[in-house]
């Protein structure tokens, strides 16, 4: 029981306001770093405007940075094994290549 009241007492215990639950769209990520931060910048771009405007700068640790990764890689690798692999545009065009038959080409000479 005292060992159970430890471990409830060590977690971590994480807010979500409601404000932030429902997210922020962002289809745009630029990242930055310096020697002791790497900086990802969201952006939102939409089509027929101009502008783009950054709705979300994350500012963490090279460590942080790093841990990041593996959780992203950790995550899509959970996601493919239940959703299939994601397609990323460049295969999706690349896998439409037309390649016309041999017999629409005329030999010139």
């Amino acid at each position: 029981m005292e060992n159970e009241n430890k471990n409830n007492q060590d977690q971590l215990q994480i807010e979500l306001k409601d404000e932030v639950a429902q997210g922020t769209y962002a289809n745009l990520a630029i990242i930055t770093h310096s020697t002791s931060e790497f900086i990802l910048d969201f952006v939102r771009i939409m089509p027929g405007l101009p502008k783009a405007g950054v709705q979300s700068r994350i500012v963490m640790t090279p460590e942080n940075a790093k841990r990041l990764l593996f959780a992203l890689q950790d995550n899509i690798v959970k996601y493919e094994k239940n959703f299939g692999q994601i397609k990323m545009p460049e295969q999706q065009r690349a896998d439409k290549t037309f390649v016309p038959p041999l017999s629409d080409f005329k030999g010139e000479a």
